[in-house]
């Protein structure tokens, strides 16, 4: 879903590529045995499932698997299973024949195909339909698939990384994920803790997202007050690692002059009442509460940033954000949003960033780490048109 994406990109979603490319960053005792692990199973070829909350590294531990694999010279293809619609997900996949469908034009592999030799990463695998999850079953243990709409096996070598933030075990008893092939992929299970609970980390990752961020944009951190730092260290990270590097980018764009206080930090740091990160908490209001709730938030956040950014620039700061988002010509409130589908959020998204980039799609989909095919999918799904924008 492209709601989903938005909030990831909304909270600087890079998966950390630019500074920790090859292991996950912490001194923590947790994290030091994960990278170890990691090296262990990575030379062989044995599925791993990797879990964790949003934000925490899991594809960091991914493309880690990847590099110190034997396969490191084959493809690597990642998939967001998330983010693909049920009714072409298979077509995705394992590729179709043409003719199978209306629109199959021509013959095309899918990520498995595509990914022979090497090693393909499906990210939330949790959210997979269950019809998908047979098929992908039959891999594992054959290396065998039919494309949509074919009539003959195919056989493919490929090394599987799944990543989840769903509690799997539970979605199994619920019935949401089959059973054989959750046992299937937690012969080698990496599960990454969140960051409220490696206090430790926190130090590590805040350096290194200031210092990766300062060196791509060419630019000075004047550094933080040892008051302020505990307190980042002793912060409820809700949002885990992505949550405290979006923090860091904001940090040293807001404050380039000085060294940064206790205020600072505060300011930009504020506890929402409403919101509780534990697991158990998130689930006492409706799911689709919640998710609209997280969308306005990561939106308003940005928000606030970018009024400022603007302040800051126009030497004003006596202007208190209002309750827009993104920007004065694409206005959603907290009415707006509880009162709206998820199609509909969906939907306005798409077409404010599609006339923001003057119709783009390419220029769309790499913002939102998509494909092309499934923006236009999107479009064609929402009637959208440029004319209509």
């Amino acid at each position: 879903m492209i709601f989903f994406i938005i909030f990831n990109k909304l909270y600087n979603n890079v998966i950390f590529k630019d500074i920790m490319e090859y292991k996950l960053l912490g001194e923590s005792i947790q994290i030091k045995e994960l990278n170890e692990t990691i090296k262990q199973v990575a030379p062989t070829d044995i599925s791993v499932l990797i879990t964790g909350e949003s934000g925490t590294g899991k594809e960091v531990a991914a493309n880690a698997i990847y590099f110190y694999s034997k396969r490191n010279d084959k493809p690597y293809i990642k998939v967001n299973c998330g983010a693909i619609p049920e009714g072409i997900i298979e077509s995705e996949l394992f590729g179709h024949q043409k003719g199978a469908f209306t629109g199959a034009i021509e013959t095309r592999p899918g990520y498995f195909e595509m990914a022979d030799k090497g090693t393909i990463f499906l990210d939330e695998i949790g959210e997979m339909p269950l019809a998908t999850q047979v098929k992908i079953l039959r891999v594992l243990e054959s290396g065998e698939f039919m494309k949509v709409g074919g009539n003959k096996n195919q056989r493919v070598d490929v090394r599987v990384i799944a990543a989840t933030n769903r509690d799997l075990q539970k979605e199994v008893f619920n019935k949401n994920f089959r059973e054989d092939l959750y046992f299937r992929l937690k012969s080698i299970n990496l599960h990454i803790p969140p960051l409220r609970e490696r206090k430790s980390d926190v130090k590590a990752l805040f350096n290194s997202f200031v210092e990766g961020f300062c060196k791509k944009n060419s630019v000075k951190f004047k550094g933080i007050d040892e008051e302020a730092m505990e307190y980042v260290v002793n912060y409820d990270w809700s949002g885990n690692a992505r949550e405290l590097k979006n923090f860091c980018e904001s940090i040293i764009v807001l404050y380039p002059d000085r060294k940064l206080t206790l205020s600072d930090v505060k300011k930009h740091l504020k506890t929402d009442s409403n919101y509780n990160s534990s697991l158990p908490a998130l689930q006492m209001k409706a799911r689709e509460q919640i998710e609209k709730d997280l969308i306005l938030r990561a939106l308003f956040e940005l928000k606030s940033d970018i009024l400022e950014v603007k302040n800051v620039l126009q030497g004003s700061q006596n202007k208190e954000p209002n309750f827009k988002i993104l920007s004065d010509d694409f206005i959603l409130s907290k009415e707006d949003i509880n009162n709206m589908s998820f199609d509909e959020i969906e939907k306005e998204i798409l077409l404010y960033l599609l006339n923001n980039n003057n119709w783009d799609v390419s220029k769309v989909a790499k913002s939102l780490g998509q494909t092309p095919r499934n923006i236009y999918l999107k479009i064609k799904k929402f009637n959208l048109s440029k004319e209509a924008g």
